[in-house]
Order: C-alpha cells, then structure tokens, then sequence
C-alpha cells in the first residue's frame, strides 16, 4: 500500500511535468480502476487454479516491473496499459490477502481484523503521500522506490508457513434485484465511486494546478486519508442511533458543503484553512462507502450480506472508471475550480436522491438496523466476507444451486419460494433477473 498510494499521486505529477493534456491524464488514470474491475472478477478464478502463493508472486511481481516501465517510456498510450495491468495486479493482491485474513479470522475475532486491515490499508496509503517528497518526481528514483516497496511484499508471502486457504469466490446478486432491494444503496455506490475514484486519481494534478508544492499535494492528500480513517467509526456509531439514511443524507450535504469551502480558501496564501477544510472534506466524504454497504445490509438476511457487498463494490468499481476521465474532461474545459466543484455536484447528488428516496419508503426500524462496520474504500471483493454482521453462502447448504436446474445458479430456496407462490407474476420477474452469479431475490423496498 505504500507503494500504490504513492504511484497513484506520483503518476498525476509525472504527467502534468511531461505535458499530457489534462483529459488524457484523467484517461490514463482511469485505467487503474478499469484493471482493478477486471481483477477482481478474473483473479479468484485464476486462484483456484494456481494457488494463492504463486498468484501474489505473480502479480506482484507484474505490479513491480509494470512501476518502473512507467519511468522508461513516458507515453500516456502506453501508460493506460501499465495502469490497467497495476490496477489488475492489485486487484489480485487484495484478494490473495483478504483471503487469507478471512481464513484466519473466527467469529469473535473477524471485526477487529478488519478493522486492523483498513488502519493499514489508510495509513499506508496515507505515509506513501510522504515519499513523494524524497526524490525528483521527473527522475527514475520514485518509480524504484515504488517497485522496490511492491516488491518487498513478496517476502512475507513467500516465506510464510501457513497454509494457503481455500478460494471462495462471493457470489453476487444480479444488479436489478439489488437496485430493488436498495435503491439508495447501489446508487449511492456507484456516485460514491465516481466521486472517490476521480479524488484519488487527480488530485495531485489539481494540486499542481492550483501552484501546490510538493511537499503541500503530499500533505493535501495525506489529510484526506487521515480525515476519512479517523471520522469513519464516529460517523457510524451516529448511524446506529438514528435512522440511518438521514445520518447518510447528511453526511453527503456536508461533504457538498465543503467541497465548495474548499474553492473560498484555496486560492489564500495561508494553506492552513486550506488543509483543514479538505481534512473535513475526506472525513465527511470516504464513509460513505460504508454508509451504502450498511443501509443495504438493513434490508437483507445475514447471509444475504456478502453476495450483496460483491454486488455493491462492483457498482462502485464501475463508478470509479467513469470518476477520472469525467473530471479531467471538466478540468480540461474549466480549470481547477472543476475539480472541487465536480465532488460538490456528485456529493449533492446523493442527497438528493437519499432525500426522495426517504420521501417513498418507511425507514428501517432502529432495532432491525445492523451494526455499522467501517470496510476500506480501495478493497477487493473478498473483503466483504469479514464484515462480522454477515453469514457466508458456504455455511448455508440450503442455498447451494440445484445443479441440475436449468435455472442457473437458482438456490433451492428460491425454487420453493416460487412453488410456494404460484405466482406468474413472481415467476416472470425471476426470469428476467437472474443470473450466474447467484440466486435471485424478491424485491422489496429498501
């Protein structure tokens, strides 16, 4: 983690002293998110097949040389394809690791494992902003640093005596169905995605633009970090009280607010106010990812959770591919007033739509509300299955597939709901909805 947060600020710098137009650097940066998406959903099948330790080897290995290729053939053609093999490699190396955490975790011990994992997911991410500061960003010197960091990752995983756990890959619940569930919470996603995806990708090309130093980007993104890990349990034990899409609505309409604090100050001389206001900005702004992936599980059975969370993340995967190429297009034509004027939009947008959606459904009892866990923005889709709330589709038998049903991937509890109902109704909306990844769900309002 080190390593990546520090190639993701170094390559917006990098680009912006070579002269890429700012949209195609917004292009080339939302290669990493494109390869993620597609890691996340190729890497446990190649898992299976391979092994976990061979796999991380692999990848890292790939993310490794991919780093330092980067420096040698300075081309933004070139760069989107090094960013979707970086985003590809670690999209596998969150999966290797995650499965690994899971496969170690018991019941009692499965939360503070995840909450040990996203200290050093954040932080790591955080203290990588630093290293920025070390060398000449238009030098050789970062990009070895960052393959010698990725690289020294081997070691552990290499060396380790425990044996590699078995790879189950999360099933999903097909998009509609989901949408059905929780309106608020894959839309949410999927704008949170495109928000935090366009954040980390450009914005220390913002900061470059503003006339930033160095020294200030590593600073102004390392405060985000922070705020966002520090803010996140705070903002949840809030909406464990409380009706749990309000805490939602306004903690987005305060992100909205100070995003657009942050185009009165950033043109003072001081950047003290500069630096606190954009703290307050990723504390108010990175919980919402697991604000969404909470309210959704208010609406689902404990061992609907995991399947669902795969579901979200993917939406939120999606969002994060759009988030850069959008910015720098807007940046391209406005300059760097669009940056944060874009987050205010997005971050608006969710209120809105949480406000309409409060307007059209009764709130979820606070006593059937799960508790809030706080999951890591940039995680793999293994790391649902650590949420402590959650029960894995594996410990249910009942919900296996029929493997000679020509419905694929229905569950045998699916098959008797519909015996049950008969309901043409129900059975053409199942047809409709369903999918291999995973049983079809009736819908209901969340």
């Amino acid at each position: 983690m080190l390593g990546n947060g520090l190639q993701g600020s170094l390559l917006g710098i990098r680009a912006n002293l070579e002269g890429f137009p700012t949209a195609v650097t917004g292009f080339v940066m939302s290669g990493y998110y494109l390869g993620f998406l597609i890691g996340s959903i190729v890497a446990p099948k190649i898992l299976a097949t391979v092994g976990h330790v061979r796999v991380f080897a692999a990848l890292a290995s790939l993310a490794s040389s991919s780093a330092l290729l980067h420096a040698v053939i300075p081309d933004p053609y070139i760069w989107t394809v090094f960013r979707i093999v970086t985003g590809f490699s670690f999209a596998g190396l969150y999966i290797v690791s995650e499965s690994w955490l899971n496969d170690a975790a018991t019941n009692e011990t499965r939360g503070r494992i995840l909450s040990f994992y996203m200290f050093i997911v954040y932080g790591a991410m955080a203290a990588g902003q630093f290293l920025l500061t070390v060398s000449d960003p238009m030098g050789y010197n970062l990009f070895v640093i960052i393959s010698v960091l990725v690289s020294l990752a081997l070691i552990p995983t290499a060396l380790s005596a425990s044996p590699a756990p078995s790879i189950e890959t999360p099933k999903k619940l097909g998009i509609r169905r989901l949408f059905a569930i929780s309106p608020l919470g894959v839309v949410g996603m999927t704008v949170v995605g495109v928000a935090q995806g366009a954040f980390f990708s450009m914005a220390a090309v913002y900061g470059s633009m503003i006339g930033l130093t160095l020294p200030q980007i590593s600073l102004f993104i390392c405060v985000s970090i922070i705020g966002g890990a520090v803010l996140q349990m705070p903002i949840g034990r809030l909406s464990d009280r409380f009706d749990r899409r309000k805490v939602l609505t306004v903690v987005t309409l305060l992100s909205a607010a100070a995003a657009t604090l942050v185009l009165f100050v950033e043109g003072m001389d001081s950047k003290i106010p500069f630096m606190v206001v954009v703290t307050l900005f990723g504390g108010l702004s990175m919980p919402l990812y697991s604000l969404c992936i909470a309210h959704t599980n208010d609406h689902l059975e404990p061992d609907e959770m995991v399947a669902a969370s795969s579901g979200l993340i993917l939406m939120n995967g999606m969002g994060a591919v759009a988030g850069p190429f959008l910015i720098s297009l807007l940046m391209a034509s406005y300059g760097a007033m669009a940056f944060f004027s874009f987050l205010t939009v997005a971050h608006l947008f969710i209120g809105i739509f949480a406000i309409v959606r409060m307007s059209m459904s009764e709130p979820t009892p606070l006593e059937d509300q799960n508790d809030f866990v706080a999951m890591p923005v940039r995680s793999g889709p293994i790391a649902a299955t650590m949420n402590p709330e959650a029960e894995e589709w594996d410990e249910e038998p009942d919900l296996e597939p029929e493997p000679n049903t020509w419905f694929t991937g229905l569950s045998k509890a699916s098959m008797s709901i519909l015996e049950d109902s008969g309901d043409d109704d129900d059975e053409e909306a199942m047809h409709g909805d369903l999918t291999d990844d995973g049983p079809a769900l009736w819908g209901r309002n969340g």
